[in-house]
């Protein structure tokens, strides 16, 4: 699913690489193409959010066509998620990132790094992809629903936070592995992998699916990707959601 030959194209500004990602694939550009904005100034995450952009961070869009079903798309979240804890723990130390579900990265217990995924519908049964991410690398922004941190913030003062373009390149590799295991083993490598990372497992959360609220315990993650969430009427599979984890350490 991910090309490892797929070329890099820098902006210095520009509104948002997944808007760009999209326009070009509604004027059926669809050659695989990394985009990467040193500064954003429409930057969004998941639900239409403003996702604020700040210089030397990571801001940065796949763009692929393919022809593998929606749900198999929808697990390449996954599949970035656990790439980018393991290059983040590469920086700063084994066992340091860990995966929120359904697509952030945290670190002592504040968000680095958000994942999206955008897809459209083409011609002789392809689907394009967009699948974008932002890691905060030398800043953390503020004023989001939750806390934020950055490598710089956690890095020794004498270290230098990673440039993005370097972080990409090492990142790449393990997006691609992961990618083609998935498809070449199915889900349920990553899903472990992704398990030993999992934030909040065990603690109570409480979930907000638009107007509905569900409280329980965080209990894992289904073989399709789903929140495995106890509550006191039983096990509820979550699809769709925000989780709000007050007491997870």
């Amino acid at each position: 699913m991910i090309d490892g030959q797929a070329p890099v194209e820098v902006f210095d500004e520009i509104d948002s690489t997944i808007l760009e990602a999209r326009r070009r694939a509604e004027r059926g550009e669809i050659s695989p193409v990394w985009l990467i904005a040193r500064r954003q100034t429409a930057g969004r995450g998941r639900r239409g959010r403003a996702w604020t952009s700040h210089d030397g961070n990571l801001m940065a869009t796949l763009l692929f066509a393919t022809r593998d079903p929606p749900q198999q798309i929808a697990l390449l979240g996954f599949a970035t998620g656990v790439a980018l804890a393991e290059t983040i723990d590469a920086v700063i130390g084994a066992g340091s990132a860990q995966l929120k579900w359904p697509n952030d990265v945290f670190i002592n217990g504040a968000k680095i790094s958000g994942i999206m995924l955008d897809s459209g519908a083409l011609a002789n049964s392809q689907t394009w992809v967009a699948l974008a991410f932002g890691v905060n690398l030398a800043d953390a922004p503020e004023n989001i629903d939750q806390r934020t941190t950055c490598l710089r913030d956690i890095l020794p003062p004498d270290a230098p936070a990673p440039e993005p373009l370097a972080f990409l390149a090492a990142l790449r590799p393990k997006l691609e592995a992961w990618s083609a295991r998935m498809l070449s083993e199915g889900f349920e490598p990553l899903r472990r992998a992704w398990m030993e990372r999992a934030y909040g497992l065990g603690q109570e959360a409480r979930v907000v699916q638009g107007e509905q609220t569900l409280e329980g315990r965080i209990a894992g993650l289904s073989p399709r990707g789903e929140l495995e969430l106890d509550t006191p009427t039983g096990r509820r599979l979550i699809a769709a959601g925000d989780v709000f984890l007050p007491r997870a350490a």
